[in-house]
Parts: structure tokens; sequence; C-alpha cells
């Protein structure tokens, strides 16, 4: 049975400063995806993604205003959020560098999902600091409600575009825009929905 204990302030701290510099690093991957974009609804909603992230590096901006925090506060584990961030940005920009438009996009694609990942990541965790610190819950609760359904929107929708440009570079029928986008899809059990709805859109029956 899981143990209920005190919440430590030092991992929030930690946890902050990585969701800060995610959201910073968000704002660089999206500008180098959106050039490596070719599909126009893809490009578009990219365009969307970059001006939320903008919005979700203001939210957290605000937040360490309020917990009196440094936003330029360093920690070996913001450093290496930084990192790996620097080098999705970096692999998207070598792959665009190889000529192959279609092959850029997807990488691009890739790079989005891994980046949304840890951030989508972070926003549940700062949820459960929520739910378990009514301290910190004054201050934190409304930048979680602020981000929370954007970070969902940003990991389904993008694991959607992945799988069907894999798809479609294997030379199979793709439904793109993919149904999560088509569907609206905000949880990971409407993702599994939408995913299972394939064959439907493309007017297939098993």
């Amino acid at each position: 049975m899981a143990r209920a204990g005190k919440i430590s302030s030092d991992q929030v701290h930690e946890l902050l400063l990585q969701a800060l510099e995610t959201e910073r690093g968000g704002i660089q991957i999206y500008t180098a995806a959106i050039k490596a974009a070719v599909n126009k609804d893809l490009k578009k909603e990219w365009g969307e993604y970059l001006e939320e992230t903008r919005t979700h590096e203001q939210v957290l901006t605000r937040v360490f205003e309020q917990l009196e925090m440094d936003t330029e506060e360093m920690s070996p584990g913001r450093e290496v959020v930084a990192h790996m961030g620097a080098s999705l940005v970096r692999a998207i920009e070598m792959a665009m560098q190889k000529g192959d438009k279609a092959g850029a996009e997807l990488v691009a694609a890739e790079c989005v999902v891994l980046a949304e990942t840890k951030d989508h990541q972070n926003w549940e965790l700062i949820g459960k600091v929520v739910e378990h610190d009514r301290t910190l819950a004054k201050i934190l609760e409304p930048a979680y409600k602020a981000v929370e359904s954007d970070e969902d929107h940003h990991l389904y929708h993008t694991m959607g575009w992945c799988r069907e440009l894999w798809i479609q570079a294997l030379g199979m029928p793709a439904v793109l825009p993919p149904p999560e986008e088509v569907k609206k899809v905000e949880t990971a059990i409407g993702a599994s929905r939408a995913e299972q709805s394939r064959d439907e859109m493309l007017g297939r029956k098993h």
C-alpha cells in the first residue's frame, strides 16, 4: 500500500524549474518543427501550439514571481532538460538539411511527441501537488487549470499526426488530419477510441 507523505518542497522547486525550461525548449522546438512541416493542416496546428506554449511559459513565469523563485536558476535536472530540448531542435535541423521534406516532417513530429510527453508529465505532476498541498494550490491551481487541457491536446493530437505520417511513409492509407484531430480528442481514452476509428474513417471494414 502506498504511504502518504509530506510534499518535498525541494522537489516541487525542481519540478517547476524543469517545467519552465520545458516550455522554453518547447517554443524553440515548435519554431523548428513549423519550418519542417509540409502538411498545411499540421503547420497551422503547430503554429497554434507555439502560441499556446508561449502563453504557458508566461503562466509559469507568473508562478515563479508569486513564489519568489528565480526564473534563471539552474539545477542539474534543468540543465538536462535544456540539453534535451536543444538536441531535439538540432535533430529537426539535421533532418531538414538532408533534403527529404517528408522525412524531416516525420522527424519533427517525433521530436514534438518526445517534448510534449515531458511537458504533459510536468503538468500532471503539478496537478498532483495541487491535490496534496493546499498552500501551494493557491498559486499552482490557477496555472494548472489554465494549461492542463492544452497539454492533453498537444500530446494526443501530435501522437496521432506522427502515427499517420509514419503510416503514409510506409505506403499505407493514412488519415490526415488524424482521427484525434477530427474528433477533438482531449484524453487518453479518447485518443485510444480515435485510433480505433481509423478503419471507419478510411471507409474500410474488417
